[in-house]
């Protein structure tokens, strides 16, 4: 993997989680988040799978195998992250409580080291 393919998949990770995780998000998917293997939140983590498949191919990764792989590994632990999260926000979310953030940045900051983590596997 070159320099410049590793920084195709920096940005173009961003841009996925983003829609994924913010734009294409359903209230169904968000929902369901808690339930451990609930055909939504797995749904949700698929989405993310799924689009990383073209930003790892984009990125000169590795070869198919592995991007799948890798896309399938994604799968798992988003859906662990977010599972986890969710049964951690035991209630409602308020706003303006610092430790409904400090969780949002919890989760947040567990799925960009997944991506570093995909990042490295591609350079082995």
């Amino acid at each position: 993997m070159t320099e410049t393919g590793i920084l195709i998949f920096l940005v173009l990770v961003q841009v996925k989680h983003y829609f994924a995780d913010f734009r294409w998000q359903t209230g169904e998917m968000l929902a369901h988040k808690g339930k451990l293997m609930h055909p939504a939140g797995l749904a949700h983590a698929g989405l993310h799978g799924l689009l990383s498949l073209p930003v790892m191919a984009l990125a000169g990764l590795g070869g198919p195998g592995l991007i799948v792989a890798l896309g399938l590994a994604e799968v798992f632990v988003h859906h662990v992250i977010d599972w986890q999260k969710a049964n951690l926000q035991t209630e409602k979310a308020d706003l303006g409580e610092a430790g409904f953030w400090r969780l949002v940045g919890l989760d947040q900051a567990a799925h960009q080291l997944t991506y570093v983590a995909i990042l490295a596997v591609g350079l082995l």
